[in-house]
């Protein structure tokens, strides 16, 4: 009995195979190259984003706690995090499955047999105790059945850990966009109570003047107007940094130290900048498919443990022990037992095992085509991000001059204005244009930090 328990154990240690199909890593469907240069190269390193932790892409320091009480606090990450533990437990509960299960049992039975059946005319009481240890249904993994299974749940593990990842990535960067945001507004919201002063000084200045006859009340209501706009967008802008304060709150998943907001763009030092790779080299770091990748691996195991299932089982139950009539005799001599039930299912038809196969065939394609979209979708937005990054310089430098020229057409206007040259509304224009040219470089500028977090975003940096 030893010698074919012990056979039969090396048979399914060394014996096993597996069915499913070789793989091999598809051909990204992507060019080769980016559709548009890099641009400006602001940091000649030929490191790759994805191995630059975040606390040296984001430099700010009050910036760089923000994201670290977001990664300690934040729930969904929380949450992507325990679906990893999750996960690696199944994976162990299927890798089990290829160790035999022993357990041990004890058993008292006391059974009393009527005399028409004991044989000696007279009624009967047995006891009988038994106590063994034994392996039950131990499937034996000859066609690899279950070691494709294992690789399967392992495969999901992997790619539920590369979900983590991501999830990690795009709360960096949330973070750090809604903390730009925060500071745009509250820049937003200082120009505007800014130009509310300028307004009300005009305003008074125009009063005074309309009342010696100096000013017309057409100017009188045009200054009015414009300190009217400028209380608009006072709450406006109030409205959206508490918006903005309660998206960060969340983010965090706890109150936000006041110390640690920003009160304008100026305060925050710009993230780290990075020269992208080749598409082959970038696209294969980002956690997205690397998790598509995973599912693809786990559905070409998934086919193996289908294949296998066309292929005869072999289950194994066997115990060994002890049973006496007393309890004292469990363990003397003679009183040993023991059992082996080797069982043997030949598939001969089954509609169901066929159909299972074609299910498992048709999951492979789907994550194939899962696999080839998430390269697709991740080229677009590191491209995206290129051709964004190739005009914002531009924009910067144009929407600067732009401010520049504003103000002196101000100054020209208002001296003008004063001498009694132009009227009002030239004044007027030149305030509302001002205004406007400064609005419009904030945006600029906080377009340009954004694109910085998003291009490491999208180059797979930040799971570190």
């Amino acid at each position: 009995m030893r010698r074919t328990f012990f056979f039969i154990l090396i048979v399914a240690l060394l014996g096993g195979c597996s069915l499913a199909p070789t793989y091999t890593r598809p051909e990204a469907p992507v060019p080769a190259s980016w559709p548009a240069s890099s641009g400006p190269q602001a940091d000649n390193t030929k490191q790759a984003a994805a191995d630059v932790p975040w606390k040296e892409f984001i430099v700010d320091e009050k910036l760089q706690k923000v994201v670290g009480l977001a990664l300690s606090n934040n729930r969904d990450l929380r949450v992507a995090a325990l679906n990893v533990q999750r996960t690696q437990a199944l994976y162990r509960i299927q890798r089990a499955e290829l160790l035999p299960s022993v357990n041990a049992g004890a058993v008292f039975s006391k059974e009393r047999v009527p005399g028409i059946l004991s044989g000696s005319g007279q009624p009967k009481t047995t006891e009988l105790y038994n106590v063994n240890v034994g392996i039950s249904q131990w499937e034996i993994d000859l066609f690899g059945r279950i070691r494709n299974l294992s690789d399967a749940a392992l495969e999901q593990f992997f790619a539920v850990e590369q979900a983590r990842a991501s999830a990690q990535i795009a709360l960096v960067a949330e973070v750090a966009n809604v903390y730009l945001a925060l500071a745009a507004d509250r820049e937003n919201l200082k120009l505007a109570q800014s130009t509310l002063e300028t307004q009300q000084e005009t305003y008074e200045m125009i009063r005074r003047r309309a009342e010696v006859g100096a000013s017309s009340d057409l100017d009188l209501r045009q200054a009015q107007t414009r300190a009217d706009a400028a209380r608009v967008d006072i709450a406006r802008y109030t409205s959206q940094v508490a918006l903005d304060e309660n998206a960060l709150r969340l983010l965090v998943g706890s109150p936000v130290p006041p110390e640690l907001l920003p009160d304008a763009l100026d305060d925050v030092a710009a993230p780290r900048d990075f020269t992208p790779g080749l598409p082959s080299e970038v696209l294969q770091r980002r956690p997205d498919i690397l998790q598509a990748e995973a599912q693809l691996r786990a559905a070409h195991a998934n086919i193996g443990a289908a294949r296998a299932a066309f292929f005869p089982r072999i289950a194994l139950t066997t115990s060994i022990g002890t049973t006496s009539d007393q309890l004292s005799g469990l363990f003397t001599s003679g009183s040993e037992t023991w059992s082996f039930i080797p069982q043997i299912v030949m598939p001969i038809f089954d509609a169901r095992t066929w159909a299972a196969y074609d299910v498992t065939k048709v999951d492979r394609e789907i994550a194939l085509a899962q696999y080839e979209k998430a390269i697709q979708a991740g080229f677009r937005e590191v491209a995206d991000t290129l051709a964004q990054r190739e005009t914002l310089g531009d924009q910067l430098r144009a929407q600067q001059s732009l401010v520049e020229a504003s103000e002196v057409g101000y100054r020209l206007s208002d001296a003008r204005y004063t001498r009694g040259i132009d009227s009002y509304l030239r004044v007027l224009d030149a305030q509302r244009s001002l205004y406007s040219a400064q609005q419009g470089l904030i945006v600029v500028r906080l377009a340009r930090l954004a694109n910085l977090v998003t291009l490491y975003k999208v180059l797979g940096g930040g799971a570190l």
